[in-house]
């Protein structure tokens, strides 16, 4: 049990960082999108760069942020039936749907590395005025839902010892 505690505990500072890197982006999107409508309808001197740059910001910040909402049970959930059920029942109900998570995340992890290594092969740029690298964010969108997986799976230790007995819930 003590070394699932430090897996756990691991996996809690992985999701940390990557909310954290969230926090970060979400800030460099406010900051740089106000900068570019103002330069656009104040001085009528937009940028070439700020759009893309957010737009890539945009697609990393999905990336990061679903193993942090994952971990703190920040996805919106249609709780109509399941907030009323004993603590057993939802792990059992979350361990079939692990199932099906588990082969989503399972086509992203795989179809992102295809999509990563044909990205790197071909030094993928955007089609803008700016060619901005594409192959350092495609690279990511893997290691983002690994690290999503991650999550998944510990919180499908935790339900699988909530239906043995141990519970933790």
């Amino acid at each position: 049990m003590k070394t699932w505690s430090m897996v756990e505990h691991v996996i809690d500072s992985i999701s940390e960082i990557m909310g954290r890197i969230g926090w970060l982006i979400i800030i460099y999107v406010m900051s740089f999108g106000i900068f570019d409508v103002i330069m656009r309808y104040f001085f009528n001197s937009p940028s070439l760069w700020i759009s893309v740059t957010i737009q890539y910001a945009m697609v990393l910040l999905a990336c990061v942020s679903g193993a942090y909402a994952l971990n703190k049970e920040a996805f919106v959930k249609l709780d109509l039936f399941y907030a009323k059920f004993p603590p057993r029942v939802k792990a059992i109900v979350d361990i079939f749907t692990f199932c099906l998570t588990f082969l989503y995340l399972y086509v992203l992890i795989t179809k992102g590395i295809e999509a990563a290594q044909a990205s790197f092969a071909l030094k993928q740029t955007t089609p803008t005025a700016v060619p901005i690298p594409l192959y350092h964010l495609k690279a990511f969108i893997p290691i983002g839902v690994f690290c999503v997986l991650l999550v998944a799976i510990k919180k499908l230790v935790i339900d699988v010892q909530t239906v043995i007995g141990n519970e933790k819930r």
